[in-house]
């Protein structure tokens, strides 16, 4: 009896051992520091837009006149631009396009920010002025808000320009697709050269292709 109890003891004793060796082993060989964000880190690719603004140039290209003077209703509970026109909230517009900022209409009492601001009504300065005057002028007076998309901003020169202004309108060229790369064009890349060595390759597949046979309407080859 005792034997069989020792026997037994001994080999519990024995699995014992074995699991804590196994369980020792096994913490060492599979364990990881548990990360501060779960979750694997998922790279989003850029457009290939880059979802950038189009350029003043492009927008110009997309407006027309009549848009501007549909546009220009919001402009229109402050500005005039008709000529002769009195001011308002803010100065009469005719002639505008061109002229120097914050000094184009006699007698307006433009804000600081603007009559120091230098430079002249282009293209660019409008667009930048209509998409946001306080940004553009730091201590404007002027309270709108802006124009977020610049088809609308281009449009709206377009129509100030029409009424007493001739600034030239810039033109636009669209830029050529890029070519992809790894391809060739028509009439590029390697060809057949004449008298350069051929390869097995290309002898095999030439003895496979089918020969010219002299007959009605050929020319067998002179030697």
């Amino acid at each position: 009896m005792d034997d069989r109890f020792n026997t037994a003891a001994g080999w519990v004793l024995f699995a014992g051992i074995i699991a804590l060796g196994l369980s020792s082993i096994s913490s060492r060989v599979f364990h990881a520091e548990r990360p501060e964000k779960l979750g694997y880190p998922v790279e989003v690719a850029e457009s290939a837009g880059g979802g950038g603004e189009m350029s003043i140039e492009e927008a110009l290209s997309l407006a027309s006149v009549e848009a501007g003077e549909a546009v220009f209703a919001k402009c229109a509970a402050c500005h005039t631009v008709n000529q002769g026109g009195a001011d308002g909230i803010g100065p009469n517009l005719w002639g505008i396009m061109g002229k120097p900022i914050g000094n184009h209409a006699p007698g307006f009492a433009y804000s600081s920010a603007l009559a120091e601001k230098g430079g002249n009504w282009d293209w660019t300065n409008m667009s930048e002025w209509l998409k946001n005057p306080r940004g553009f002028a730091n201590g404007t007076k002027m309270s709108f808000a802006g124009l977020s998309k610049i088809e609308d901003r281009a449009a709206i020169a377009l129509y100030l320009n029409a009424n007493g202004s001739n600034l030239p309108v810039p033109a636009y060229t669209a830029p050529e697709p890029a070519a992809e790369e790894g391809l060739d064009g028509a009439g590029e890349g390697p060809g057949a050269v004449s008298g350069a060595p051929v390869d097995a390759v290309e002898a095999a597949g030439a003895m496979g292709a089918e020969q010219p046979v002299a007959g009605a309407g050929t020319t067998a080859p002179v030697e």
